[in-house]
């Protein structure tokens, strides 16, 4: 129980410390104690999952049916495990990137916190638990937007601030019905509402279609997508990593939550919700896919990347069976770490050579070999091609989808799925070209090899070597996941 409680408190005392605390004299003081935090934070982490799984405390007792909790399982695990491993890789890139902003201090105490406030997500045991860590993880990462305080970064985090509290007030009104006709608001596969329920079913779908809506939001959903490309350009590089990677994977944690552990996939499925969920992420993949393909600037393209990627996890969970919600797990973890890498060549790109626009990439994979094989290689973790984890996530997507009950969205999801790949190929593979392959009109004479320092190179390197080998091997997480995804298909 007690590295529970730790995992959690741990990241977010030394993130406050750091914020409290008077200025370093030495920049290797900052680094060093911000480092021990981070190797700290993961390691209590995995103890707790290692130690805790199964495992559950309360927190508080508000009221004498509503209580803060916390509780491990296999889904929280996943989504921890995932968290902790890019928030490692992209807080030692911060190292060698953040030298080169301000304010360093400040940006590894929120770091910290964010970091704390995920592990408390990924435990929650209850709804009422990840409601308010859920608006806490809001509230905490809005500066990590703003963090260099120019007008653009002030709107875009006031943008992500507005969208987020928009979508908390839909979940919050969907909480209210839910503890009203629900025996109980612990997560419980198959759902927990009450036997006086089905006398109520159109109120309660209207509910979670509006939880459906709000957790969307964080997710990058449509209509409520905007706040992302406005928010992960303006961020620094390894900020823009973990909100893409990991943090809207929150928005999908909270419908994988409502969905399979509090109405239930039997009472969902085959209504109205489910059919414009299904419609609405179709529609997100799409979009982003062609908004991506249009975009020149480098990490606002990866951002609209992000609204389509994130959003091939929701129609996964859509489905309703269990292939898609294998293939949506499974996106989870490729996209985490593919993402994560990518943001991360973008932040070398922009440091050692000052370019921020894909047109200006054209002969980068000179200069920078390494940085971008490996931006070529999680491209293709993104696209969905062997042998990444991206071409197992989707090939069960694909089937998950074919094998949808509903005929139309049966043969229009993996037509979609498709065409989104083909245009995520043209948008990622077409720099990697320019970059390895700039014609025979480039001036190859005076080139200088600009490759990012180790700590740079390396965090790139594991996570792109992560995606390869989740798709060489991945029974290591489908055959763990196997017997908990049936149980929660079949209700």
């Amino acid at each position: 129980m007690a590295f529970i409680w730790l995992s959690i408190a741990f990241p977010v005392a030394s993130g406050l410390y750091l914020l409290v605390r008077r200025e370093y004299a030495h920049r290797k003081r900052l680094l060093c104690t911000a480092g021990i935090s981070f190797l700290a934070a993961a390691c209590l982490a995995a103890l707790a999952l290692w130690r805790g799984a199964g495992c559950g405390c309360r927190l508080l007792r508000l009221t004498e049916t509503l209580t803060l909790e916390l509780h491990i399982d296999g889904m929280g695990a996943l989504f921890a495990g995932m968290a902790t491993v890019v928030f490692l890789c992209a807080g030692f890139f911060s190292f060698a990137y953040m030298g080169h902003e301000e304010h360093e201090k400040r940006y590894y105490g929120f770091y910290l916190i964010v970091l704390g406030v995920l592990y408390a997500l990924c435990f929650a045991g209850n709804l009422i638990t990840f409601y308010l860590f859920f608006e806490l993880l809001t509230l905490s990462s809005v500066p990590l937007v703003l963090h260099n305080q120019k007008h653009e970064s002030v709107m875009a985090g006031l943008k992500y601030l507005f969208y987020s509290l928009c979508g908390a007030y839909m979940v919050l009104f969907g909480l209210y019905v839910v503890s009203r006709y629900s025996e109980t608001l612990r997560f419980s596969e198959g759902g927990v509402l009450s036997a006086d329920a089905a006398a109520h079913t159109g109120l309660l779908l209207f509910a979670a279609f509006l939880m459906i809506l709000g957790f969307g939001v964080k997710a990058g959903m449509f209509p409520m997508h905007a706040w992302l490309p406005a928010a992960h350009p303006v961020a620094p590089a390894p900020a823009s990593a973990v909100l893409s990677a990991v943090i809207v994977k929150a928005g999908v944690l909270g419908l994988l939550r409502v969905v399979y552990y509090i109405f239930g996939p039997a009472f969902l499925r085959g209504s109205w919700v489910q059919r414009v969920w299904l419609a609405l992420s179709l529609l997100t993949v799409f979009m982003g896919s062609v908004l991506a393909y249009r975009e020149d600037g480098l990490k606002k393209r990866l951002a609209y990347s992000t609204v389509s990627q994130v959003s091939y996890c929701l129609f996964g969970l859509a489905v309703m069976n269990a292939e898609g919600l294998t293939g949506s797990l499974l996106q989870i973890l490729s996209h985490g770490f593919v993402k994560a890498a990518l943001f991360l060549c973008a932040g070398a790109v922009i440091i050692q050579t000052g370019k921020t626009r894909v047109s200006q990439l054209r002969g980068i994979g000179k200069e920078m070999p390494v940085m971008m094989w490996c931006f070529t290689v999680a491209s293709m973790g993104l696209i969905g091609l062997p042998p990444t984890g991206g071409f197992m996530s989707k090939w069960y997507l694909a089937m998950g989808g074919l094998t949808c009950a509903d005929t139309l969205f049966a043969l229009l999801g993996p037509a979609v799925l498709l065409v989104s790949a083909l245009l995520t190929a043209g948008y990622l593979l077409a720099p990697a070209v320019a970059g390895f392959f700039p014609g025979a009109d480039y001036e190859h004479k005076g080139i200088k090899k600009r490759e990012p320092p180790a700590l740079m190179n390396v965090p790139i390197l594991i996570l792109t070597a992560l995606s390869v080998l989740l798709g060489i091997w991945p029974d290591v997480i489908t055959n763990g996941m196997a017997e908990w995804i049936k149980g929660l298909v079949t209700f």
